[in-house]
This record gives C-alpha cells, sequence and structure tokens, in this order.
C-alpha cells in the first residue's frame, strides 16, 4: 500500500506539469499544491520516504522546466519572458549546487522566485493584457515576491526545516496567524495590487492563447528552423545546459547510476547535437508531424535507436531502464522547446522589426 501511495504521488507530479502549457495557471497550482501536500499525504499513511527530499527538488525542477518552456510558446510580454528565463535559470543552478554539495542554505541563496512569477504573470493574464506593462514594471513585481514571499519561505521550509502541518499541530497560536496571514495577503492583492492593474481588459481566460499565425503549423516551424540553420546556435547551446543541468539532478536520484556529472553532461549534449541536426534535416522534408505528442514519440525512438546503436559500437552492455528514462526526460524536453522556441523567436523578431521601422 505504501508503494502504491508513493507512485500515485509521484505520478502525479510527473503527469500534471504536462497539462501547464494549455492551462498555465490551474496546472502549474495543482503541482504546488500537490508539492505542498506530497509529504502530508505520506504521512497519513504513516510512511516516510527514504532520501524524498531529493526526488522532491527533482521533480520540482521537471514541472517548473516545463512552465519555462510554455512561456515561449505562451507569453506575448517579452520583457516578463527575459525576466522569468533568469528566474529560472538562476534557481536550476541552485538546484544543481544543492544536489552537489547538499547544503540546504543554498536553496535559500538560489530561491525559487519564478514559480511565483509564473503564477503572478499567468493570474494577471486571466483578465488584463500583460503586454501593456514595461520590463521595470515585471522586474519590481519579481523583486517583491523574491524578497517578501519567497525568501521567508524558503528559509522556514530549507534552513529552519519547519512543516505547515506538524506547526499546525504543535502551536495553538498557529492557526490564527496562518489565517491573518491569508487573510492580509487577500487585503493587499484587493485594495492595493488589483487597482494598479488598471481596468480590466478582456472576461476571464485559463486556457492559454493561440500561437501568432506565422507559426501556428509544424510546417512554419520547421520552415523557420530551416531559415534559421539551429544546430550550432544559441537555441542548441540553451537546451544542452536545461537538459544537461537537469539529468545531472536526476543523475543524484535515481539508483544504480555509476557515471561522472560530467560523463552524463557531455553525453546529453552529444544527443541534443545529434537531434538537432536531425531535427533540422526532416524540416526541409515536406511532411511534418503536426501531433506535439507524436513528435515526442518519435523522438523517443530516435534517441533509442542512436542509443542502442552507440552501445553496439563501442562494446557497451545494453542501455538499462535508468538509461531509457532519461531519454524519455531528454525526448519530451528538447521537443518541447524546439516547438515553442520558434514562437519565441518570431516575436522577438516582430518586436525587432517595430523598434527599427
Amino acid at each position: 500500500m505504501e508503494e502504491l501511495v508513493f507512485l500515485c504521488v509521484v505520478g502525479g507530479r510527473f503527469v500534471l506539469p504536462l497539462l501547464i502549457p494549455r492551462f498555465p495557471l490551474p496546472a502549474i497550482i495543482a503541482c504546488l499544491v500537490l508539492d505542498a501536500a506530497d509529504q502530508t499525504i505520506f504521512q497519513a499513511f504513516g510512511y516516510d520516504p527514504p532520501g524524498y527530499q531529493s526526488y522532491d527538488k527533482a521533480m520540482d525542477i521537471f514541472y517548473l522546466a516545463l512552465a519555462y518552456l510554455s512561456t515561449m510558446r505562451n507569453w506575448e510580454n517579452l520583457g516578463a519572458y527575459h525576466v522569468a528565463r533568469f528566474l529560472f535559470f538562476y534557481r536550476l543552478v541552485g538546484a544543481f549546487v544543492f544536489e552537489m554539495t547538499h547544503v540546504r542554505a543554498i536553496l535559500l541563496i538560489f530561491p525559487n522566485t519564478f514559480e511565483y512569477f509564473f503564477i503572478a504573470y499567468e493570474a494577471i493574464r486571466t483578465r488584463w493584457s500583460p503586454i501593456t506593462y514595461l520590463t521595470r514594471w515585471w522586474i519590481w513585481l519579481a523583486a517583491i515576491i523574491w524578497v517578501f514571499v519567497k525568501l521567508p519561505q524558503e528559509w522556514w521550509l530549507h534552513v529552519a526545516e519547519l512543516d505547515v502541518t506538524d506547526t499546525l499541530q504543535n502551536y495553538w497560536w498557529a492557526w490564527p496567524v496562518l489565517i491573518a496571514v491569508v487573510v492580509a495577503a487577500a487585503l493587499f492583492l484587493w485594495f492595493v495590487a488589483r487597482p494598479r492593474l488598471g481596468p480590466t481588459t478582456h472576461t476571464w481566460e485559463i486556457e492559454s492563447g493561440p500561437v501568432p499565425a506565422a507559426v501556428d503549423t509544424a510546417a512554419k516551424l520547421a520552415a523557420l528552423r530551416v531559415r534559421g540553420g539551429w544546430v550550432l546556435s544559441w537555441m542548441t547551446l540553451e537546451k544542452v545546459v536545461l537538459v544537461g543541468l537537469i539529468s545531472v539532478i536526476y543523475a543524484q536520484i535515481l539508483p544504480g547510476m555509476s557515471s561522472s556529472n560530467l560523463r552524463i553532461f557531455t553525453s546529453v549534449g552529444v544527443l541534443i547535437l545529434v537531434n538537432a541536426a536531425i531535427t533540422v534535416a526532416f524540416s526541409r522534408r515536406e511532411w511534418t508531424v503536426e501531433s506535439a505528442g507524436l513528435a515526442v514519440l518519435a523522438r523517443l525512438l530516435t534517441n533509442v535507436a542512436l542509443v542502442f546503436a552507440a552501445d553496439r559500437l563501442l562494446g557497451h552492455s545494453a542501455a538499462g531502464w535508468d538509461t531509457f528514462f532519461f531519454l524519455c526526460l531528454i525526448s519530451l524536453i528538447t521537443t518541447l522547446h524546439d516547438r515553442y522556441q520558434p514562437v519565441l523567436a518570431h516575436r522577438e523578431s516582430e518586436a525587432s522589426a517595430v523598434r527599427t521601422a
């Protein structure tokens, strides 16, 4: 029973993030709630998974990575996107350093400001047009979240190592304080923050909007890749850093992993370069895969074949389940990156044309 509960929680933490690109706000809130409730669920069944702190950080990185990729597709305000990109990679580096050192104070130095910034942007997008706010406005919003929300939370969780459930059970004053904080936050948002957003511009929008017509099909994305020649590019470098760091973080928690961190990062980088070359080559063909799910599956099968061929060529033993997990992770993230980054590039190109006009 304990193993089933563990698998259900971990499975939920891998499945829910897949909804973020289409339903950004409700999906990431669901991820946040499950992240906060997982320990309580385990305690309710009298189960304490060994080493769950590392599992928890790794799964956090997974859903945050999908949230970051969704900003490429969905966010029309480029200033907000660039702030979010800095916040995400700053946290990713912090998670990497934490896994290398296991010093909990690292997570205070590298707080997860990206998550709440993402929620704030998507909450604003439900009724207001984010494109009207300048980059400086988004930087101030990120700074407020960083200082007044995330730093206290990171200290509470990772330095003081306090748990909300235990605190509410052990101290009579915890519930009144929690209620007061929630009420004060709600009053601040309603009477201070909300008026500064100005009048609403549209009815409720929960689902992500459509991408620009110029990049709304796989064929148009393929044509853009061919024109850009995206193999040795900043886009590929970002994928290498993104997937490489995530792979090294996951390697710290998967049992049976004996490869060095440098070897894992290098192997992932080589695989991503090969994937990029194959993607550009196939983009020159007239047929494309429109479904994102089928595109991920096609890339996964390609990567399995590449790894199997490399094993046979180099005389290594057959790859195991750990390798297959990494290939699933790599295939998913790189496919979404290849589909969403051209949307971002198109918006940046249009913004550059407007500035130079």
